[in-house]
This record gives C-alpha cells, sequence and structure tokens, in this order.
C-alpha cells in the first residue's frame, strides 16, 4: 500500500473508537470465486432504476453515493419497490460483476467496498457492524443443476441476484468485544468472540467468505446449510465452501459513520415504512469527502426477479424453481438498532450464541452424521453430486 493510501484510508476511519478498528475482522475470500469484493459507487454507474420492470426518472441526474436517497421519493412505497437494474445482459458475465482484485493487504485500493457502522445502544453496549458489498452473488449448483429459489420456505434468497450485502456484527460491552454476529443467506450464526480463531495480535477474529454466495462462516470447508439454525460440516443439498483464499481486510476497504436509531417506531397496525435514523460520517473533508446518502435508499441493489416468461429464467432452476431472484435491500435494512446479537426473523426463536465453532467435533458427537455424510459423497449408478461451488465430489 502506498503511503498516500494509507492516509487517505486513516482519514476516513479518523474517529472511529480504536477498539473497533482493533477487533475488526480479517477476513478469507474463496479461492476460485469469480465474484470479489466490489466497488459500491461503480454499482450505480453499471446500473440504472427501474419500478416494476420499467425505468423511472431520476429526479435530480446523474445518480450518485450523495444522493441516492433521492429514489426514496419514486414509487408509491417510499423508495422500496426501486430496482437498481442492470444495464447489460447480466447473461453475458459483464467484467463488472467481478468486483475489484485484492492487494497482498487486503485492500482494494481506491475503491471503497465495504461499510463500517457503529451503533451506541447504552449501558456500555456498541455494535459495530462489518458490511461488504458484492456486485453479483451466484447461488451455486445443486445436482447439476443452478441453484434458483429452492425450499424458498426457509431459504428464501438462494438463487443468483445482482448486488450482495453481506455483514458481520461485534457486539463490544464496555469496549470489550463479547458476541459476533454472521450473515448467511437469509439468516446466519451467533459466536461469542472469544471462540472464534484470532490473527497473530489475538485481537482480530479470522473468517471466511463463501463461494459466489458470500455467506460468512468462522472456519474454512463444507458448510451444509439445509436446515435453518444448523450448518454441518458434510455436504447434503445447499451447501457453501470457504477456503484460506486472498485476505479481505475491511479497515483498508470502508467508509466509517455512526449510526443514531430513530426515537419512534411505527405501530403493528401501521403500514408505514420505520423511520430511517441518522448516519453520521466519521470523517470526511473537501480532500477525502465520504458520501452518506446511499445509506439511507430503501430499494433494491440489483435487477428485480425476472419473470417466469423471461428465457433468462427458463431451464436453469433445479425441480422448476427460478435461477434469479431479485436483488438485496441495503445497510439500512439490517436492523441496526438490534437488540439482540441476531435480528429478527422466521428462524430468531432457534438462534443461540455459540460458545465453540463446533465444526470438528461435529462428526465425533454425532455419528450417524458421519455416517451420513461419508455416504452422501458416494458417487451413485448414473449420478453425479457438485457442491454449490461448483465442484464435482465423485
Amino acid at each position: 500500500m502506498t503511503e498516500d493510501k494509507k492516509d487517505a484510508t486513516t482519514v476516513v476511519l479518523a474517529g472511529v473508537p480504536q477498539y473497533i478498528l482493533d477487533h475488526a475482522p480479517l477476513l478469507h475470500l474463496f479461492s476460485r470465486d469469480p465474484y470479489q469484493p466490489s466497488s459500491i459507487a461503480a454499482q450505480l454507474i453499471n446500473t440504472h432504476p427501474e419500478v416494476d420492470f420499467k425505468p423511472v426518472s431520476i429526479p435530480s441526474p446523474p445518480l450518485s453515493l450523495d444522493n441516492l436517497d433521492q429514489l426514496n421519493s419514486i414509487g408509491a412505497n417510499g423508495g422500496s419497490d426501486v430496482y437498481l437494474t442492470s444495464n447489460d445482459d447480466i447473461t453475458t458475465d459483464p467484467k463488472w460483476l467481478k468486483g475489484v482484485e485484492t492487494d497482498a493487504n487486503g485492500g482494494t485500493g481506491e475503491e471503497k467496498t465495504g461499510v463500517i457502522v457503529v451503533v451506541d445502544k447504552g449501558d456500555g453496549i456498541v455494535d459495530a457492524f462489518y458490511f461488504y458489498f458484492f456486485a453479483f452473488n451466484w447461488g451455486g449448483v445443486v445436482l447439476e443443476k443452478q441453484l434458483g429459489a429452492l425450499l424458498s420456505l426457509s431459504h428464501p434468497r438462494v438463487g443468483d441476484h445482482v448486488g450482495d450485502w453481506e455483514h458481520n456484527m461485534i457486539r463490544f460491552k464496555n469496549g470489550v468485544p463479547k458476541a459476533v454476529w454472521l450473515s448467511q443467506h437469509s439468516n446466519g450464526e451467533a459466536y461469542t468472540f472469544s471462540c472464534l480463531k484470532k490473527d497473530s495480535s489475538g485481537k482480530r477474529p479470522i473468517l471466511y467468505i463463501a463461494n459466489g454466495s458470500h455467506a460468512i462462516y468462522p472456519t474454512p470447508g463444507t458448510h451444509d446449510h439445509t436446515l435453518p439454525n444448523l450448518n454441518l460440516p458434510v455436504p447434503f443439498l445447499l451447501v457453501d465452501e470457504t477456503d484460506d483464499g486472498p485476505l479481505y481486510d475491511p479497515t483498508l476497504t470502508s467508509y466509517a459513520y455512526s449510526y443514531t436509531t430513530p426515537s419512534s417506531t411505527p405501530s403493528s397496525t401501521s403500514n408505514s415504512l420505520p423511520p430511517a435514523g441518522t448516519f453520521t460520517a466519521y470523517a470526511s473533508s473537501a480532500s477525502t469527502p465520504v458520501p452518506v446518502s446511499f445509506l439511507s435508499f430503501r430499494g433494491r441493489w440489483g435487477d428485480a426477479e425476472y419473470p417466469a416468461s423471461d428465457p433468462r429464467q427458463k431451464g436453469k432452476g433445479l425441480f422448476g424453481f427460478k435461477k434469479y431472484v431479485g436483488g438485496p435491500t441495503g445497510v439500512l435494512d439490517k436492523q441496526l438498532g438490534r437488540k439482540e446479537v441476531w435480528p429478527e426473523n422466521d428462524f430468531s426463536k432457534g438462534q443461540r450464541i455459540r460458545t465453540g465453532l463446533g465444526v470438528g467435533g461435529w462428526t465425533a458427537k454425532l455419528g450417524f452424521l458421519r455416517y451420513f455424510g461419508k455416504g452422501a459423497l458416494k458417487k451413485r449408478k448414473g449420478e453425479k453430486r457438485v457442491r454449490v461451488s461448483g465442484e464435482v465430489v465423485g
């Protein structure tokens, strides 16, 4: 890293509590994942806003990270039905979907590919969210079929989609890290900070970003996530792969903000969108401006789910499910004001804070899974099993 780039990064992170930087995660990208962390700003260059598959006029063009929330005035739902839609046919795999190659230090040069958001919850509790942006999410393959919206009740977001916001959160108590949340598809896992592997300093947890889906795990290897709140180290149906691939360091790649939660929430009978709260950049200057507006954008960071009549959907899903699903919502929609370490969703009641990694002990404790796992890897006559990463195993 050049001194100039190091200085620019230091300026952007100026004012962030030091303990949040000291304990920020270090992540390994999957070594064969073509879809790397992506420039947040470049996503706006390569897309245009649409509602109901029709382009809409931008009130004050051109769009930028400084004015993206102006799209919240479009449509009938406070901007939530606006999709940043690719200018290209994504089946041609345009270069911009591949993101930015990381350097030896885990940085992405001058491109910002992440966001750090600090939320003071009071009573000494501070949540630090580390967000990572990817221009494309690849859903993977199962039994040699491209994975679409399979098992939609338990995994409503497992297909390909433009745009991908992933995050982990570290909860601090009086400056001491206590627990960590890892986002994985529509759900995730919580761990005690102490049980995670650390770097040589003993302060920064080592995490792993899965191939294509970019789900975040605490260990390298195989992660079957077919069952909600239960990830297994043996492949069954919905499988992520992680390994010790290129390093990614959010302290070198991110904008940084504090967030103040809204003072009120709509009643349970209200149809209003929840209030946005306030994002404040830790450091912004004429020489190193830090945009804020994009954080409050309520729309989607990718294409809407293509209709069944769209040729891109036909013949590519598994058991008739669709290959492509809609793009994700952004930072604002990730329950920054959450009370628990995990967000509230359909599977919240099954959540817990894990006190150990467990992956190495699963097969020892659950012998039937070890037997089942070995059997699952055997090739049956006339059949191949394919991991979600695309690797044939047998």
